[in-house]
């Protein structure tokens, strides 16, 4: 069970976005290739269900990747994700235009990073987390730690920690609870 801070509780408590990358953070950060030139990532099914929960709780979720890929579109559209920027080599300028799109104060979104070059969006978001192994220079300037590595339990580690903050996760446990 993850022990969150008071100081970590209150910066969850305000977020109305939480934006994530890709390699790294919903996958163990491999790139598959098959003979034919297709790419393969493998995607943490509980992360996912993490992700519907939280929506669910009527938190927006987004995702902001340097790379472009046609399964993370097909990943995104079965989790019903509404925000997704793939091709960004240089995240900042879209962060910055979604936030001032959907009216948001800093305090208000959170980013899960793994590398270097998310460190422009983690200094200036509200709550900023990486995967239990992402880059020291990472790790160094991050609110928190996850306790788990990228692609194996890390998203669904933060949706927990939103959803406990707001007072939204003994909802869906009375719902997968209602009958036993």
């Amino acid at each position: 069970m993850t022990t969150v801070s008071n100081a970590l509780t209150l910066k969850a408590k305000k977020i109305k976005l939480l934006l994530l990358d890709v390699d790294g953070v919903m996958t163990d950060n491999r790139l598959i290739y098959g003979d034919d030139g297709q790419e393969y990532k493998a995607f943490y099914t509980r992360d996912g269900h993490g992700m519907v929960m939280l929506q669910k709780s009527g938190i927006d979720i987004g995702i902001i990747t340097g790379r472009k890929s046609q399964l993370v579109e097909n990943r995104m559209r079965d989790l019903k994700v509404k925000h997704l920027y793939q091709g960004v080599p240089d995240k900042l300028p879209t962060f910055l235009e979604l936030v001032e799109k959907l009216s948001l104060r800093m305090s208000e979104v959170a980013y899960v990073g793994d590398d270097i070059l998310d460190l422009p969006i983690l200094k200036r978001v509200g709550l900023s987390v990486t995967p239990a192994d992402g880059d020291q220079e990472v790790k160094s300037r991050v609110d928190y730690i996850s306790q788990f590595k990228g692609g194996q339990g890390c998203v669904r580690e933060v949706c927990e920690i939103i959803m406990k903050s707001q007072d939204a996760w003994q909802t869906h446990m009375d719902f997968y609870l209602r009958d036993a």
